[in-house]
């Protein structure tokens, strides 16, 4: 037979609402008393009813993570390791993360999450970009959201985000420092805030070098930011005979789209052309040369997210801003000066 609370209290020698507080992990519980009842729950193993606890605090335990079906891919783990960040963050709390995915052609009428429609989660985190009447629904229901590596035109967001500026400025500095002063720029989906961002990293830091912006140079009309457009936008530069000796590309995904055809074509990296990309997804050292890129810790913008979402429920309080999460540039094989002509 399964242990319950009363038996907790009864041997750990404290009243029920003592031992309910302990469960619960919450203040105001003299340490010794509490790690007297820990070693109780431990030797009973003692698994507190969750409906229990959400009848009694009027929440579910539960935090919903949403995000579209494009973005959760083997291909492009991205989002994948941000959600494990919540996963492991969201534990420490006592909260479940119940994972969805959306289509991008989201209709509230037929593709709305079940954990919406049974109001059966205490917030929501959003993972990059949202599809709009899914976002108003959710502010229809009045629950608490955090978005992560997306923000909303409004103000009066919750946002989590990694440095775009700070990592676009870091990679095209970078190349700058070896000499290269042909740089093109690679993006797609140029709508999407970090992406935007990361042209923008590109632009000032050329013109803080004293550099003309050459248009030519700049391709960011793809409509994503996949392999497959990091191949048809570094296409897109050969077919014209653009002039360039290194390119940066607003993600990985593109920067390993532009390797491939670059080889295709007999272009050497990175005698002939430097290749910095942005994220550090794992396939940058399972290619050859090995990406040059700007790591994000995935996991610790999950984990920023997950911190910023419960205290909002706990709290009861709305949270409002940005919170930056930091970039590094990691050297790898796909840098190297310029070729001398």
């Amino acid at each position: 037979m399964a242990s319950t609370i009363k038996d907790v209290a009864r041997k750990a020698g404290v009243a029920v609402s003592t031992a309910s507080l302990v469960i619960n992990d919450r203040p105001n519980v003299n340490p010794e008393t509490k790690e007297r009842v820990l070693q109780v729950i431990r030797e009973l193993n003692f698994h507190p009813r969750r409906n229990a606890r959400a009848l009694a605090s009027q929440k579910t335990g539960n935090i919903g993570f949403i995000l579209t079906e494009e973005h959760f891919s083997l291909a492009e783990p991205f989002y994948t390791k941000i959600f494990l960040g919540t996963e492991f963050e969201a534990r420490r709390y006592h909260y479940y993360i119940l994972l969805t995915t959306v289509p991008g052609s989201f209709r509230t009428e037929s593709n709305l999450p079940r954990f919406l429609r049974e109001r059966n989660v205490d917030g929501i985190l959003f993972a990059g970009r949202v599809p709009l009447a899914l976002l108003q629904h959710v502010r229809e229901l009045s629950l608490p959201h955090v978005f992560i590596d997306f923000s909303p035109r409004s103000k009066m967001n919750n946002v989590v985000m990694m440095d775009n500026l700070l990592g676009a400025s870091q990679a095209v500095q970078h190349l700058l420092d070896l000499g290269h002063r042909e740089i093109a720029f690679l993006g797609g989906d140029i709508s999407h805030p970090s992406i935007a961002t990361r042209l923008e990293g590109y632009q000032q830091t050329l013109a803080q070098a004293q550099l003309p912006l050459n248009g030519n140079l700049i391709e960011s009309e793809e409509e994503d930011t996949s392999t497959l457009d990091g191949r048809r936008a570094v296409q897109k530069l050969i077919d014209k005979k653009i002039s360039f000796t290194a390119i940066f590309a607003a993600n990985d995904a593109m920067a390993l789209g532009a390797m491939q055809v670059l080889q295709e074509s007999g272009r050497k990296i990175p005698a002939e052309v430097s290749l910095v990309g942005f994220d550090d997804v794992e396939a940058c050292v399972h290619v050859q040369p090995q990406l040059t890129t700007i790591r994000v810790d995935k996991e610790e913008l999950g984990a920023i997210a997950t911190r910023r979402l419960v205290e909002m429920i706990e709290s009861k309080k709305e949270l409002f801003g940005r919170v930056f999460s930091p970039v590094e540039l990691v050297v790898r094989q796909s840098t190297a000066p310029p070729a001398l002509n």
